[in-house]
């Protein structure tokens, strides 16, 4: 179904006439499905990626992030990043099904995709030319690994949004520094 909604955006000539004379100067796009991605390597124009993550963290792999398999657990393996060997040894096995999975999956839009551009095209190449990628995931949550300048985390973006403070609070606050301050100038004594 995907797929096939992707392909009629991009055989719409209509569509894609609109956004060449518009000229816009980025595509918003989550790149779960390859559309946008492909979409913006036609325009010429750079590409912002709003997303959770690959299933399969390809996004550390695309951008060239190291991704640790001896400490970062994969996906589905629900394993801790304090693993034993066996679960280490499990979870590099995992990840060599990664990237033949990514090809299953995606071997359609990248068929399609050069069709579109004319040219023969690697996916993970397309995706390479993301220029922010905006990861709605937080830090502390997940494993502490090291990413790439243009991969951000903005977890909490699907949170609720805060509810006003109590009323409490102010005057827990100004007890807090009411104490503070006697403090100060009793040690200043």
């Amino acid at each position: 179904m995907y797929f096939h909604n992707c392909d009629s955006l991009l055989q719409n000539r209509e569509i894609i006439q609109y956004l060449e004379e518009n000229k816009f100067d980025a595509l918003f796009t989550d790149p779960a499905l390859p559309c946008g991605v492909i979409l913006a390597e036609y325009l010429s124009i750079p590409s912002v990626y709003f997303f959770r993550g690959f299933p399969c963290s390809l996004e550390h792999a695309i951008c060239k992030s190291p991704n640790l398999v001896s400490y970062v657990p994969r996906c589905y393996t629900k394993h801790t990043d304090h693993m034993t060997f066996s679960q280490r040894v499990l979870n590099l096995f995992v990840s060599t099904l990664e990237t033949p999975l990514f090809k299953d999956l995606y071997t359609k839009y990248q068929d399609i995709a050069s069709k579109f551009l004319q040219r023969d095209v690697h996916l993970p190449t397309l995706y390479r030319n993301g220029s922010i990628w905006l990861l709605r995931y937080d830090f502390v949550f997940e494993y502490p690994k090291p990413v790439m300048p243009n991969m951000v985390f903005i977890g909490g973006i699907n949170c609720e949004e805060g509810k006003n403070l109590s009323q409490v609070c102010p005057v827990i606050l100004f007890c807090v520094c009411t104490f503070i301050l006697i403090f100060s100038l009793w040690k200043m004594l």
